[in-house]
């Protein structure tokens, strides 16, 4: 199991150490099985010393029982506590194309439904490690009673799991066919968040969707799952049969053969009915455990797609972010991605462009020309097919590119709002006020700890929020990503002939997406793109 091995990986000693104390608790286990059937045979001649091996081995039970037990469960929550991290971490890492090909969906799926599932199987991993202790104390004491016996059960066992695990197989593929669909599931649930107005507003639409799309996932989903289900509960079934016909071709056919004594069929057949619990404990674990081992096969396919190119490393020095650049410049760029649920590719050809500070750049064009390709481009969050990009003469590589980026503050179109001023010093507490009142919020927004009063508002005053943020950073230079078309024509004017010639009378550079044509004159020089090209 895919569980096992992961919860080895991540801390061998204390998974040997429990495995240590399970034998301890399968030895006792067994040690106790044959002292009762010893007493129960001689129950006339139970000795002081046999008392004290009972309570002895009570003791060692009990103890390295609960001993296996917490250190499986401390073992099983520090795994699951470091996949989360790993996993978070892995999506912070990851190239942000990459990103955008995996979707959202499938990123939300992995981090929420795939961990709480290897997280619940993993708690049954602490009673599965206990259980198969016993059973295999119990095969121990068999093999003691008899081998001939043992070796004629062990190898009908051995025949019963090959066969039991044909049907599981058919259990596990519907668990992953049902995880399949789940990621569509998760898609739709996506849409009803993001799409709720667009479907109030259309019945037809809201119910087409509804019935045609979110219920016959849903009902996939529901089918397959039972029908995984259905498998593991005739394998849990047919598992239980296949303990009883080895004890029933013993009893009632082998002892004739091989005169075994009736008091060792006495004790393996309590041997047997002891073992059942353990047993069947385990058979139904077992459709949680295939579960997590299809959910970390689901985190790991996340994992390649994740790694499989150049993971961004992180720069560890104490590289100066507000250096004095004189030139960003990007030559003969190229760069191809694939356009969103369409088949056909989008290319920037050729792009050649330098920036210096305290100068603003307006980039102009229309729907689909690359505006926003080119601002991902040029902060860095994406990596050109080909060309270079130079910072004060530096090419922009893997080693360089996070200190790279750190030049630079953004607010995309798409942007998002966090609730705290985040990697911000608080002791600026004089500094936001006055940003505030320049943004015209300081009557609907407050700043305590760091922490936003709300991110309630307008989509225009949400911006206005992302600009004080930008504004603390104080970054070399800033790109706007149509900033201002979400603002009233009042504060339109101030972003243009008072906010942006202030960033440029501080020495920052302005890089800023627009479509304001009546404002053009703002600008230093501008730059306009038609299909990937600068024209």
């Amino acid at each position: 199991m895919k569980i096992i091995r992961l919860l080895f990986q991540k801390s061998g000693k204390l998974f040997i150490i429990a495995t240590i104390a399970s034998i301890f608790a399968g030895a006792s286990n067994a040690g106790l099985i044959a002292l009762i059937n010893y007493i129960l045979q001689n129950i006339n001649q139970v000795s002081v010393g046999i008392i004290i091996s009972f309570i002895g081995l009570c003791l060692l039970l009990m103890s390295t029982s609960a001993l296996s037990w917490i250190l499986l469960n401390r073992l099983s929550q520090d795994v699951i506590y470091n996949l989360r991290l790993e996993l978070a971490q892995s999506i912070l890492n990851c190239p942000l194309n990459q990103l955008e090909r995996l979707g959202a969906a499938k990123l939300l799926a992995a981090i929420t439904e795939d961990v709480n599932t290897i997280a619940n199987s993993s708690i049954a991993i602490s009673a599965m490690g206990l259980n198969i202790s016993l059973i295999i104390g119990c095969l121990v004491y068999l093999c003691w009673l008899s081998i001939p016996a043992f070796i004629l059960f062990l190898m009908l066992i051995i025949l019963g799991i090959i066969s039991y695990q044909y049907i599981a197989n058919l259990g596990i593929s519907g668990f992953k066919t049902a995880r399949a669909e789940q990621d569509i599931l998760f898609q739709h649930f996506q849409s009803i968040i993001q799409g709720i107005k667009e479907l109030k507003l259309h019945r037809q639409r809201r119910n087409t969707f509804f019935k045609e799309e979110l219920k016959e996932t849903a009902a996939r989903v529901r089918h397959h799952w039972t029908q995984g289900m259905t498998a593991f509960a005739i394998a849990d079934s047919y598992g239980l049969g296949l303990f009883f016909i080895p004890l029933g071709i013993l009893l009632l056919g082998v002892t004739k053969i091989m005169f075994i004594p009736t008091n060792v069929l006495t004790s393996y057949t309590l041997t047997f009915l002891y073992a059942i619990t353990p047993v069947r404990a385990i058979l139904n674990t077992l459709p949680a455990l295939s579960q997590s081992s299809i959910s970390l096969e689901k985190i790991e396919s996340l994992g390649l797609s994740l790694t499989k190119q150049i993971v961004e490393p992180h720069f560890t020095t104490g590289a100066d972010l507000n250096i004095n650049w004189t030139k960003l410049e990007l030559v003969n760029i190229h760069h191809t991605y694939q356009v969103e649920k369409e088949e056909h590719q989008f290319t920037l050809n050729n792009i050649n462009i330098q920036f210096y500070p305290g100068k603003i750049i307006f980039i102009v064009g229309g729907n689909g020309s690359g505006k926003s390709t080119l601002v991902k481009l040029i902060t860095g969050l994406y990596t050109p097919d080909r060309g270079t990009i130079l910072f004060n003469g530096i090419p922009v590589r893997d080693d360089n590119r996070e200190w790279y980026r750190q030049q630079f503050s953004v607010i995309f179109y798409d942007f998002y709002l966090f609730e705290r001023l985040l990697g911000i010093d608080l002791s600026r507490q004089a500094e936001i006020q006055n940003y505030l009142k320049l943004l015209e919020l300081d009557s609907k927004v407050t700043v305590k700890q760091g922490v936003l009063s709300t991110t309630n508002l307008s989509q225009g005053q949400r911006k206005r929020l992302a600009l004080l943020t930008a504004y603390l950073e104080d970054r070399p230079i800033y790109v706007f990503d149509e900033w201002a078309s979400d603002q009233d024509p009042v504060f339109k004017k101030v972003f243009y002939k008072k906010l942006l010639p202030e960033l440029k009378s501080r020495g920052k550079t302005v890089i800023a997406v627009t479509h304001d044509d009546r404002y053009f004159e703002e600008c230093d020089y501008l730059i306009k793109l038609d299909y990937g090209r600068i024209v």
